[in-house]
């Protein structure tokens, strides 16, 4: 009756109008920033952190979320009608997408990707308000040695599962973690790395960091990749999809739920990888796999599904263990920082009117996104229109602005300049942030967690054995770390020459 009670009292806060003004507001923005390529979600949250100090904490995460699960959607535009993802999310969809729209289907393309978004969002709502309470009801056995494995699992996961070169998302979360321990000892007082600075005796401000890395960085790395000329979208007809596309697509719209949900949970998943697992499986059951490619609707039924639901369950470990599961996951957890608010297993039980708003804002944000989606279509081509020589001036000072407004601090705006800096050789010469991001916000996690460990078992680190959730964890974090290793032994070993494995013929032999 309880948990009855709590989730009404979640949706009298989010039919608040201010509550509701925001979720519409975070939505429309979310599908703006999806059709804008390259200013994703993470950038979006970076850049707008700011503006949300003047807001109840509540309201400010009801609006984050919607530009989360409000920018998978607007990917979709730019991939189907220009064949250019609007967000990485979205990359599989252009295949099949753009493939349709060549065919006049455009409509039908968004159509079914409207339809698949809102249920594979709303089944992930589900799964999240019955999920989320449980998750928080174990983690309340959770102690320092447990969220250190926690905190090292989360952090070894990001860093094999990103996309790309492993070894370089190491070496980035190596450096998160390295940033992390600037500023004073809060055990022992003493100053670590900070040159004599007064400005880093407090340590590196989590908000500076992500606006330069996930906002300047990215508008300097986009700028230059921009250049290119690319085709002016065409017109868009026959929106809705007929009853034949919607029974093809309904399969994979439900494997898409449940894939994107479980993916989405796992740190490291989140929308990107569940949309291209999804269209992976739709292309192995087919029965026809060479369709694909060609205008297969399935094609872009999941993907679009499953990232939407990913999206939205990537939630759950963020609010009931306080682990972020990706990049955008952890500005959340900054902005929940920043409004007061420590992310979870308490959560649940000390802030329920903000943990049941945040999720039953999600069942309102995906009617509206429903709603909305078809009929915005048509000025979101208008603002793809709008040259990025234009757009990116204003995003930069409005990042600038930001950062200067958080404490009154140039100092914020030099690191802002720095780590936009960082961003961008990062993202030219192949490092993705997102580790260095969640290893930052891990790393101040691990560390106080760790020290307080070993307090407890006297300085002796065989105590985290003693206790089976975090001796659990540490299993789990050696597997995750020797897998990668053994795979590529195995392909070392399957890509070996035949004559390396012939028999070295006897020299006694020879000489005979």
């Amino acid at each position: 009756m309880e948990s009855l009670h709590n989730v009404a009292a979640g949706f009298a806060v989010v039919l608040e109008p201010t509550n509701l003004l925001y979720c519409l507001v975070g939505v429309v923005i979310g599908m703006l920033i999806g059709v804008l390529p390259g200013l994703g979600p993470a950038a979006t949250i970076a850049i707008l952190l700011p503006l949300t100090y003047g807001v109840e904490p509540v309201t400010a995460i009801i609006m984050l979320a919607g530009i989360f699960y409000g920018a998978q959607y607007g990917g979709t535009i730019t991939s189907v009608l220009l064949r250019l993802p609007g967000e990485a999310s979205s990359v599989v969809t252009v295949l099949d997408g753009h493939a349709l729209a060549k065919q006049g289907r455009a409509g039908t393309a968004l159509g079914i990707a409207a339809v698949g978004s809102f249920v594979g969002g709303t089944v992930a709502i589900i799964g999240l308000t019955f999920l989320a309470p449980l998750v928080a009801g174990f983690a309340l056995d959770f102690g320092p040695p447990e969220y250190t494995a926690l905190a090292l699992v989360g952090i070894l996961l990001v860093a094999t599962i990103a996309s790309g070169s492993k070894v370089k998302a190491l070496v980035a979360a190596a450096v998160g973690l390295l940033l992390a321990t600037i500023g004073r000892d809060a055990f022992t007082g003493a100053e670590r790395f900070t040159f004599d600075s007064l400005s880093l005796a407090d340590g590196i401000d989590f908000v500076p960091v992500a606006m330069g890395l996930f906002g300047l960085g990215e508008i300097l790395y986009n700028l230059e990749e921009r250049h290119r000329a690319v085709s002016a979208p065409g017109k868009v007809t026959n929106v809705w999809p007929t009853r034949k596309d919607l029974k093809e697509s309904s399969g994979a719209v439900a494997r898409g739920s449940l894939l994107g949900f479980f993916l989405g949970i796992l740190p490291g998943g989140g929308a990107t990888i569940a949309s291209m697992a999804a269209y992976a499986a739709e292309k192995r059951r087919a029965k026809d796999p060479s369709r694909f490619g060609r205008g297969a609707i399935e094609g872009v039924a999941g993907p679009e599904t499953a990232n939407n639901a990913a999206a939205t369950s990537s939630f759950i470990p963020l609010l009931t263990l306080g682990i972020p599961a990706n990049a955008t996951m952890a500005l959340m957890f900054g902005a929940l920082l920043i409004q007061g608010v420590t992310p979870g297993p308490q959560l649940v039980t000390q802030e329920p009117e903000l943990f049941w708003g945040v999720v039953n804002s999600m069942y309102i944000g995906n009617v509206l996104l429903l709603i909305m989606s078809i009929p915005l279509v048509g000025v979101f081509v208008r603002i793809l229109r709008v040259r990025a020589a234009i757009l990116a001036p204003v995003t930069a000072l409005i990042t600038m602005i930001g950062a200067y407004t958080i404490n009154n601090s140039v100092f914020d705006v030099l690191l802002v300049v720095v780590f936009g800096a960082v961003g961008y050789l990062m993202k030219k010469f192949g490092f993705e942030p997102g580790p260095l991001v969640l290893a930052f916000v891990l790393g101040s996690l691990l560390e106080s967690n760790l020290r307080r460990s070993l307090l407890m078992f006297d300085g002796s680190a065989t105590g985290f054995l003693t206790r089976p959730i975090s001796a659990t964890l540490l299993v789990v974090f050696v597997v995750v770390a020797v897998l990668p290793l053994i795979q590529s032994v195995r392909n070392r070993r399957a890509a070996r020459p035949p004559e390396d494995d012939a028999p070295v013929p006897n020299r006694e032999e020879e000489s005979v």
